[in-house]
């Protein structure tokens, strides 16, 4: 089994407060979920209201499948401009 986890920091300039980041990143998170199929979920600086850190989880039994799979959720994320990538973390696990 192979487990790959990617963890990245947006700057959302648009957001004047905490409801309307929250806004932004709950319409993400249900983006990412239906488009790839994969765990997110909002996993640090929850109350800096232009700051998101979210964490994404794929699984399969093919290395190269999520790689592929991260590596397309990151050119989504820069297509889609949301906000700024201020950091990314990949990792990707075989157990």
């Amino acid at each position: 089994m192979v487990v790959g986890i990617l963890k990245f920091a947006l700057r959302i300039s648009d957001a004047q407060s905490l409801k309307e980041k929250r806004k932004v990143v709950k319409s993400l998170i249900a983006r990412i979920k239906n488009k790839f199929n994969v765990s997110i979920a909002e996993v640090g600086s929850n109350e800096k209201w232009q700051i998101a850190e979210l964490g994404i989880c794929a699984a399969g039994n093919d290395r190269r499948f999520i790689n592929s799979t991260i590596d397309n959720i990151l050119s989504y994320l820069d297509s889609i401009y949301i906000g700024e990538i201020i950091n990314s973390t990949i990792e990707i696990i075989n157990i």
